[in-house]
C-alpha cells in the first residue's frame, strides 16, 4: 500500500496536478489579501505554461511532444495577455463582484482553476510521458490542422470585438460583424477547437486508458456551453438587447456555437 502511495505521488500526472493547485492557492492567498481578481486571468495562463513546461522537460522531446509545448505555449501567451490587458482596460472583472471580498468563494474560483488547467493539458500530459514516439501521420496533420483554425478563430474574434468596443459609436451596442456574423461565440467555437485538435494528434500515440483524456476537449466544451461561458452572455445580452428587433433577428439568424450550422 505504501509503495503505491509513493509511485502515485511521485507519478508525472501528480506532481503537475499538485503545482496546477500550489500556484493557484498562492495566488489565491495574494489575491484575497490585496481584494482584487485582476491577476486571476493571468495565473491561470502561466499555470498553463508552467506545467507545460515541466512535463516537456521530463518528456523525450520528440517532435510531436516538442510541437504541443509550443502550440500551448503561443495560445497561453496570447490568451493570458489578452484577458490581462481587458481586466485592467475595465478595472476588474464582473465574475468577481460576490466573490473578491469573501475569502471561502474566492478560494472556490482559485481551485476550480487549477483544476480546469490541469484537466484541459491532460492529452498533453500523457503525451510527455509516452517513451516511444511514431513518425508524424494523419492523424497529427489532422490535429494541427483543428488547432490552427481555432487558435485563429480565437485570434481574430477577439481582435475584431476589441476594435468594436474601442469605438465610441458602438458604446451600447451589440457586435454583429465579421465572424461574429456566423457565430454568436466564435472565440468560443475557436478555443474548444484547438484543444480538440491536440487530443487529435496527441491520440496518435495513446494507447488503452490514454484515450481517456478526451475528457479533457469534452470538458471545456461542456464548460464553455453549459456552465460558465455561453450561458451567462447570453443572458446578459438578453438583459441588454432582449427588447431590440435587431437582436432577436441576430438570434434568430446567427448560430449560437458552429458557424453556419444551427443548433
Amino acid at each position: 500500500m505504501w509503495q503505491l502511495i509513493q509511485n502515485v505521488v511521485s507519478s508525472h500526472l501528480f506532481q503537475t496536478l499538485a503545482t496546477s493547485m500550489g500556484v493557484q492557492w498562492v495566488g489565491w492567498a495574494f489575491a484575497s489579501y490585496f481584494h482584487t481578481e485582476k491577476f486571476y486571468d493571468l495565473a491561470g495562463s502561466l499555470t498553463f505554461i508552467l506545467l507545460s513546461h515541466m512535463s516537456h522537460a521530463q518528456s523525450k522531446m520528440t517532435v510531436r511532444q516538442s510541437l504541443h509545448s509550443w502550440m500551448i505555449f503561443a495560445w497561453a501567451c496570447r490568451l493570458g495577455t489578452f484577458l490581462f490587458m481587458r481586466v485592467l482596460k475595465d478595472n476588474g472583472d464582473k465574475r468577481f463582484d460576490k466573490a473578491r471580498d469573501s475569502p471561502g468563494t474566492f478560494l472556490v474560483f482559485w481551485t476550480l482553476q487549477g483544476v480546469w488547467v490541469w484537466v484541459t493539458l491532460l492529452p498533453t500530459l500523457i503525451l510527455n510521458t509516452q517513451r516511444r514516439d511514431a513518425v508524424i501521420g494523419n492523424r497529427d496533420y489532422l490535429g494541427y490542422a483543428l488547432w490552427t483554425i481555432g487558435f485563429l478563430f480565437e485570434v481574430v474574434a477577439d481582435m475584431q470585438k476589441s476594435i468594436f468596443r474601442a469605438n465610441p459609436n458602438n458604446d451600447g451596442k451589440f457586435i454583429s460583424t465579421g465572424l461574429w456574423s456566423i457565430s454568436r461565440h466564435p472565440n468560443y467555437f475557436g478555443e474548444i477547437l484547438l484543444w480538440f485538435g491536440l487530443y487529435v494528434s496527441g491520440s496518435s500515440v495513446f494507447r488503452g486508458y490514454q484515450y481517456m483524456s478526451v475528457i479533457s476537449p469534452i470538458f471545456i466544451f461542456l464548460l464553455i456551453t453549459r456552465v460558465s461561458g455561453i450561458p451567462l452572455l447570453e443572458k446578459s445580452g438578453l438583459r441588454k438587447w432582449g427588447n431590440l428587433p435587431e437582436y432577436k433577428k441576430y438570434l434568430e439568424d446567427v448560430p449560437v456555437l458552429i458557424p453556419f450550422i444551427k443548433t
